[in-house]
């Protein structure tokens, strides 16, 4: 099987799982949805991933789970979506205050034509990696998956795919874990998100004249935003199969205020009901029970022996792709994986793809060499 037709197997793959979990009518093993209640499809059966850990899995899924992340050192991020077009940064809507009808233009050019979630998998597998962490929704609110919550999707675009669902395909049939990135404190597109009234000068863009799609004063209304994510990470936890973790974004907003507003505690036994192994962070921690703490770029103190997971980035101050951005040398990336291993902690090594959703050839050669030096010289020393 080549290449090009690899990646269309994939695509047909992704789009036939979200069709049946989307469908209706089928049992629970077909993965059919129930509003806040069903498991997600392929359950019945020990994740591809944790089958080095079936018999603690078939105990507890979630001790399971937390076994194989302080075991599995080593993950890719990928930061892509539409601000990838513009090569300045995930921030670049906020930053520039792009109004939100004509960041919305950008959907019209999103192709994703070279975004090979084959190529993407083999390289982390080349690397030595464990693991894939996709952005499905960044605080722009395009969302890169199978939605009946918005248009503004993936699917709904030029590219006409499903890239989680490929990505999922993908680690499934390699055995990589799938974790997925949502942005939760922060949307700069849904009328009732977090404004900058209620919780702090970057919840959005301070656009001035005020943006019309806002919804402000006693019209804005908390609750309809977390129904609609509640619905959204309910479509990502039922519609790809086993999901490693869900890895929430964006704790300045709900700390700037009241963080009890959010129902973050409703919301996490959402995801351990849908998903008994799937694992939560939210960077730092907001309430304490998430199951990992995400810093970035270096360690922090803890409470006890909770898993720790240091993201950083390739690309020098930006996450998604930036063309001003300076690439890290793989001596630099090296050094990264050294203090995290110092620390006892796992890497989350982020590469923001380019605009047709193609990996830097800086950043393959980094990761190629990295697997390299692991394979010859081992890991660098550290906690287990």
């Amino acid at each position: 099987m080549n290449a090009r037709t690899r990646r269309e197997f994939l695509r047909t793959s992704a789009v036939a799982g979200a069709a049946v979990a989307l469908g209706g009518g089928c049992a629970l093993r077909c993965g059919s949805v129930r509003q806040h209640g069903a498991a997600a499809p392929g359950l019945d059966s020990v994740p591809s991933y944790l089958a080095a850990y079936a018999t603690v899995y078939a105990q507890n899924p979630r001790v399971a789970a937390l076994q194989w992340f302080r075991e599995a050192k080593f993950g890719l991020f990928l930061h892509y979506g539409l601000y990838s077009l513009l090569k300045d940064h995930e921030w670049v809507q906020y930053r520039r205050r792009i109004p939100v009808a004509e960041y919305a233009k950008l959907k019209d050019q999103f192709t994703a034509e070279k975004f090979d979630a084959d190529f993407i998998t083999d390289l982390a597998l080349a690397a030595g990696m464990r693991y894939v962490n996709i952005t499905t929704r960044h605080h722009d609110s395009f969302c890169l998956f199978t939605t009946k919550q918005t248009d503004f999707n993936s699917l709904n675009s030029p590219a006409r795919r499903d890239l989680v669902g490929e990505l999922a395909v993908a680690c499934r049939q390699k055995g990589l874990g799938l974790c997925l990135y949502y942005s939760h404190g922060r949307d700069w597109r849904h009328p009732h998100a977090p404004n900058n009234d209620s919780w702090g000068g970057s919840a959005r863009p301070r656009y001035d004249p005020p943006e019309p799609a806002y919804a402000y004063g006693r019209e804005h209304d908390l609750q309809k935003y977390l129904d609609f994510m509640s619905a959204q990470i309910t479509e990502l936890l039922t519609q790809y199969g086993p999901v490693a973790a869900i890895w929430l974004d964006g704790i300045a907003v709900p700390k700037s205020g009241d963080p009890a507003k959010f129902k973050c505690r409703e919301l996490y036994d959402l995801i351990r009901r849908l998903q008994p192994q799937v694992l939560i962070s939210y960077k730092q921690g907001l309430l304490g029970t998430e199951d990992f703490v995400a810093p970035e770029h270096r360690a922090i103190p803890r409470a006890g022996d909770k898993p720790m997971e240091i993201c950083s980035t390739l690309q020098e101050g930006s996450w998604g792709y930036s063309e001003k951005a300076r690439h890290l040398t793989a001596d630099e990336a090296w050094a990264k994986l050294v203090a995290a291993r110092a620390a006892g902690a796992n890497l989350l090594l982020n590469t923001g793809p380019l605009p047709d959703g193609s990996i830097h050839p800086a950043h393959v050669a980094v990761l190629r060499e990295m697997g390299r030096r692991i394979r010859t010289e081992g890991w660098p020393p550290g906690h287990a």
